[in-house]
């Protein structure tokens, strides 16, 4: 199969290399119109552009490489997704590259214009949204043809997406509280600069208004997606609170949140799961390591990283444009001993009447 050549991109928009290779640097000296053409030809011939070629003629360089763009080192959610993309990429003759924005929006459109400048051949990315810039970067990528894959949805950009059913798994966790008696329910929610932030509250907000009880914005609860923002969130909340006007449950934005609740409850002798009840969410190693094993949402992290970089991969090797492909993974909702069920005899009351009337 014949590769595309920066000239054939110019023999197909009619203008020089040099036009091309402004166009793909975003130059400003280029007319609209010409820019246009040269993008044209880039998509109707699929056309990426190459980093440097230094290294290509090197007989030891058997690997291309991909790129992982996480949003934080420390987070293991990221670091189950890298083993998935690794696993899966290694297999195919690819090496991966990670490096990690830290919430960061400029950080990682500096990221994802040094891959571009690299022989790397498409990126999977953990999105930082920040306002109405978020995604010029992504344009940029999509302008030049560069492959990439998401691992959450931004608005008004059609790209690869695998990602996880939040709303969902969120409403299936809320059920299982309500059901067990719990009314008061409270959610320690994530950054701002995350989807997962707003899917998370949506399926919170959703379980409420599809049960008999009240919803109140005083129950979200902006924390953070770290264990010390969890502590920090928690000691707030309750520093001033009466015990008559404690929550029944915490259910925290991810389970480093939830860790860091749980130690704070602990400082403040609330008893888990005896007087509230705490749900995480990812099921990261930890999370079943702990003093009281945390109920969570298990994230399939691996499959997550596996099939992004399978659809990624897809992409790089076709020899013509692919359908955009939305991929929603299924959460899994695991019930350890951070929970328990909230005046049992007002539940068992609550089934029976449901049952006569059924």
């Amino acid at each position: 199969m014949k590769k595309i050549t920066i000239d054939d991109v110019a023999k197909k928009a009619g203008v020089s290399k040099g036009t091309v290779s402004a166009v793909i640097n975003q130059k400003n000296i280029v007319h609209v119109e010409t820019r246009d053409a040269v993008i044209r030809a880039m998509k109707e011939l699929n056309y990426r552009p190459r980093g440097s070629a230094r290294n290509l003629k090197n007989p030891l360089v058997q690997y291309r490489s991909i790129g992982l763009v996480v949003r934080e080192l420390d987070n293991p959610f990221y670091t189950g997704i890298a083993l998935g993309v690794m696993e899966y990429a290694s297999n195919k003759g690819y090496l991966v590259l990670v490096a990690s924005s830290e919430g960061d929006h400029k950080y990682e459109e500096k990221i994802t214009q040094s891959f571009t400048g690299k022989d790397i051949k498409g990126a999977i990315i953990a999105p930082v949204l920040e306002g109405t810039a978020e995604i010029e970067h992504l344009f940029r990528l999509k302008m030049i043809n560069f492959p990439f894959v998401l691992l959450e949805n931004v608005k008004s950009i059609q790209a690869n997406v695998v990602s996880i059913d939040n709303i969902r798994a969120m409403k299936e966790a809320m059920k299982y509280l309500m059901d067990t008696g719990h009314s008061k329910i409270i959610h320690f929610a994530g950054p701002t600069h995350a989807s997962h932030t707003y899917e998370r509250i949506d399926g919170f907000r959703r379980a409420y208004s599809e049960s008999h009880y009240a919803f109140n914005s005083d129950m979200i609860i902006h924390a953070g997606a770290h264990l010390e923002d969890g502590h920090k969130a928690c000691v707030e909340y309750f520093e001033n609170r009466r015990r008559e006007d404690y929550p029944s449950a915490i259910v925290c934005y991810n389970d480093l949140v939830a860790l860091g609740v749980m130690a704070a409850l602990t400082e403040m002798n609330i008893k888990v799961p005896d007087e509230i009840s705490v749900v995480g969410n990812d099921d990261i190693p930890f999370s079943r390591h702990i003093p009281v094993d945390l109920t969570t949402i298990r994230a399939p992290l691996l499959e997550l990283g596996r099939k992004a970089a399978e659809v990624l991969i897809k992409n790089i090797e076709s020899s013509k444009p692919l359908p955009i492909e939305n991929i929603v993974l299924h959460a899994e909702f695991i019930v350890r001993e951070s929970t328990k069920p909230r005046a049992p005899a007002q539940v068992n009351q609550r089934m029976e009447i449901s049952q006569i009337s059924n």
